[in-house]
């Protein structure tokens, strides 16, 4: 983190604990509010606020979590990469019920969001693979994830065969590659407050919109 960064981040440091999240925050449209959020995460200064923990389950209730990155938000929902031949999303297939948890500790808050998940077409997920650096994109032909690696040196082999494949040209979508979109059913804003006395405000899609309800904390 630069020097800017830190000094934003300690300026940034517990804003909405004084204030809190005013009632009339239940009649906010709940996407636009993660935004707010997110904004002024990002605005803090601090590393990665678009990372986010990510649980699955296997068909048996076999729970897993790992941290991934957010991509893209809008009404439609939450949208992040992976290998789609990986333990992730061999979960999601099976099981196509998720659960996502962003924590931004400068403000005090956390979003917890819980919904449906499908893959998006790959038309999407070319547009995004097309705007990584060539070397990760490389690295999504080399890497075989989630499965056993005897050793570095295979991985780096994997690599420099892909580098080989893809000397000449741009380096295209891996058939195995693209990303899950995850439906909000539930999505819950929690702000830290004093005394442990957090505001906890929850949104519950229904067939007229959202519903909410605060709880305690």
């Amino acid at each position: 983190m630069s020097i800017k960064s830190s000094i934003k981040t300690v300026l940034t440091l517990g804003q909405g604990v004084a204030g809190g999240m005013p009632d009339a925050a239940a009649d906010s449209d709940p996407i636009e509010l993660f935004l707010a959020w997110f904004r002024a995460a990002e605005e803090s200064g601090i590393l990665h606020p678009e990372a986010v923990a990510l649980a699955t389950a296997t068909p048996e209730g076999h729970p897993s979590v790992r941290m991934v990155l957010l991509k893209e938000v809008d009404g439609r929902g939450f949208v992040f990469f992976t290998n789609y031949e990986s333990r992730k999303a061999g979960e999601l297939d099976a099981n196509p019920h998720a659960a996502l948890c962003f924590h931004w500790a400068v403000h005090e808050r956390q979003v917890r969001v819980t919904g449906t998940v499908e893959r998006i077409s790959a038309e999407e997920s070319d547009a995004y693979f097309q705007t990584r650096g060539r070397g990760s994109r490389l690295g999504a032909w080399a890497s075989l994830q989630s499965r056993p690696l005897a050793e570095r040196a295979e991985l780096e082999t994997r690599v420099r065969e892909a580098k080989e494949r893809f000397a000449e040209g741009e380096v295209p979508l891996p058939p195995f590659w693209g990303g899950y979109r995850l439906t909000p059913q539930v999505i819950e804003f929690w702000q830290g407050r004093a005394d442990r006395l957090h505001d906890r405000l929850v949104f519950s899609a229904s067939t007229e919109g959202w519903e909410t309800k605060r709880l305690y904390p």
